[in-house]
C-alpha cells in the first residue's frame, strides 16, 4: 500500500509542476523541452520527443527531442486521413509493434511508414496530443528504464500529461499568432484550470475508494465547500481554492491503516489517534505541491480544528484558523451528518440543523454557518438556478415546508443583521 501510495503522491506532483511550467513560462521553446523532461523523469523513460503538426501543413515540426539519434529529426507526414484517424480513433497511445495491431487502416498505414524508423529509434509509444477537437502534435516515448512494460496507470499518467504539454503548445501558439482573439485565449486559460481541477477530482475519487462507506465524500465537500465561499462573496479563484481544498482535505487518510478507515464500529482511542493523523499528513503530502492556491495545504491541515481550541492537530482558536478552513469543517460535517455510515444513518435535516445550533461557536464559525444556512435556503426558495445542494442530498431529503422555516429561525439567531431587521419589522 506504501508503494502505491508514494507512487500516486509523486504522480499528481508530476502534474501539478507541469501544469505550473506550462502557465509560467513565457519562452516557448524553453517549456517544450521543459515538458518532454518531466514526462520522461516521472516515468523514467530513455528517449523522446514531441512534435507539432501544424493545421496548415501535412509535416510535422520538431519541437524537443532528447535521447535520440543527433541527426534525427523527426519528421513524418500526416495528412487528412491520418489526422481524422487520430481523432476519432478510442487508443490514447499507440504501440509501435508488428503490423497490424492496428484497427485504423489510415493509422496503420502511418505506422507502417515509421515502423523501422521508430524501431530505429528504439520509440515504443506515439500518443497524440489533441486539444479542442484538433491534432496539435504527437509525442514519442522510448521505453521505461527499467524494461518493465507500460501498465494501465502509466498510460493514464501519460494521457494526462501530454494534454497538459497539448494545451501549453497550443496556448503559446494561439498567443504568438493570433494576439486578437483575446476571448480564445480566455477559454483555453479555462481549460487548463479545468484539467488541474479534473485532475484534483481524480485524485479526491483515488482517496474516497480507501473508504467503501464513504465513496463521493471528498467531492461533495468540495462541492459544499465552492457555494460556501462563493456565499460569502469570495472572488473566482479563491472560490476555486477553497474548493480545491475541500476536494483534498482528506489526502492525509492515504497513510491510515485501511481497517481502521473502514471499521464497521466505533473505533477505539488508539484507532482514533491513528486517524487523528490525517490533516497533519495531509498538509505533509500536499506542501510539496505547487498549487496555483497557496492555503490549501492549511486547509487540509485545519480542518478539524475547533473555535473553541479542541480541535487537533494544533488546537488552534477562532481567529488562528483560516476562513477557509473553517468553510471546509462546516462543508465536511455537513455531509459527514448527512450520509450513512456504517455504524450509523445519517440525521434527519432537524438533526442537521440542532447540531449546527449546538456547536455553532464553539466548533463552527458563525459567519461560515450564516453563508452555508443562506446559501441552502436560496435553493429551496427557487433563488437559484443550479440545484447543487439537493442533488447531492437527494429529492427526498429535504421538505421546502418543514425545513424552511428551520433554517430561517438558525439564521436569525446567528446573523446579527438579520436579528436588527426582524426587530424592526
Amino acid at each position: 500500500m506504501e508503494s502505491k501510495t508514494q507512487k500516486l503522491i509523486y504522480s499528481f506532483g508530476a502534474v501539478a509542476d507541469l501544469g505550473q511550467e506550462i502557465a509560467d513560462t513565457g519562452d516557448f521553446i524553453k517549456m517544450v523541452r521543459t515538458s518532454l523532461h518531466l514526462l520522461l523523469g516521472t516515468l523514467a523513460i530513455r528517449r523522446g520527443a514531441i512534435v507539432e503538426c501544424p493545421a496548415h501543413l501535412e509535416t510535422t515540426n520538431p519541437l524537443a527531442v532528447w535521447g535520440l539519434s543527433e541527426d534525427y529529426d523527426a519528421r513524418f507526414i500526416v495528412d487528412a486521413a491520418t489526422r481524422e484517424a487520430f481523432l476519432n480513433s478510442d487508443n490514447s497511445a499507440f504501440e509501435v509493434a508488428e503490423e497490424g495491431t492496428v484497427k485504423e487502416s489510415a493509422l496503420e498505414s502511418f505506422l507502417g511508414a515509421y515502423r523501422l524508423e521508430f524501431r530505429k529509434q528504439l520509440i515504443e509509444l506515439v500518443v497524440p496530443m489533441i486539444v479542442r477537437g484538433n491534432l496539435t502534435g504527437l509525442v514519442l516515448l522510448g521505453g521505461k528504464a527499467s524494461g518493465e512494460s507500460f501498465s494501465t496507470d502509466d498510460i493514464e499518467l501519460i494521457r494526462s500529461m501530454v494534454r497538459h504539454i497539448g494545451v501549453g503548445i497550443h496556448t503559446h501558439r494561439l498567443l504568438a499568432e493570433v494576439k486578437q482573439q483575446a476571448e480564445e485565449n480566455r477559454r483555453l486559460y479555462f481549460d487548463l484550470r479545468a484539467i488541474y481541477r479534473d485532475t484534483v477530482r481524480a485524485f479526491a475519487a483515488a482517496i474516497d475508494i480507501k473508504d467503501k462507506y464513504t465513496q463521493g465524500h471528498s467531492e461533495r465537500v468540495g462541492k459544499y465547500s465552492e457555494i460556501i465561499a462563493r456565499e460569502l462573496g469570495f472572488g473566482e479563484e479563491e472560490v476555486e481554492g477553497m474548493a480545491i481544498a475541500g476536494y483534498l482535505h482528506d489526502v492525509g487518510k492515504l497513510v491510515v491503516e485501511r481497517d481502521i478507515i473502514n471499521a464497521p464500529y466505533r473505533i477505539d482511542a488508539k484507532q482514533s489517534s491513528e486517524l487523528n493523523r490525517h490533516p497533519a499528513a495531509g498538509f505533509e503530502i500536499l506542501s510539496p505541491i505547487h498549487h496555483p492556491y497557496a492555503d490549501i495545504p492549511l486547509m487540509a491541515r485545519y480542518h478539524h480544528e475547533r473555535m473553541d481550541g479542541g480541535g487537533y492537530p494544533d488546537g488552534l482558536t477562532d481567529t488562528q484558523i483560516p476562513l477557509g478552513a473553517k468553510i471546509v469543517t462546516v462543508a465536511d460535517s455537513f455531509d459527514a451528518m448527512t450520509t450513512d455510515r456504517p455504524y450509523k444513518t445519517r440525521r434527519t435535516f432537524d438533526g442537521v440543523v440542532e447540531d449546527l445550533r449546538r456547536n455553532t461557536g464553539t466548533q463552527f464559525d458563525p459567519v461560515v454557518v450564516s453563508a452555508f444556512c443562506r446559501a441552502l435556503l436560496k435553493e429551496l426558495n427557487g433563488e437559484t438556478k443550479e440545484r447543487k445542494f439537493l442533488k447531492m442530498l437527494g429529492k427526498n431529503y429535504l421538505d421546502p415546508e418543514k425545513d424552511v422555516p428551520l433554517l430561517r429561525e438558525l439564521l436569525t439567531e446567528l446573523d446579527p443583521n438579520t436579528r436588527a431587521a426582524a426587530a424592526g419589522g
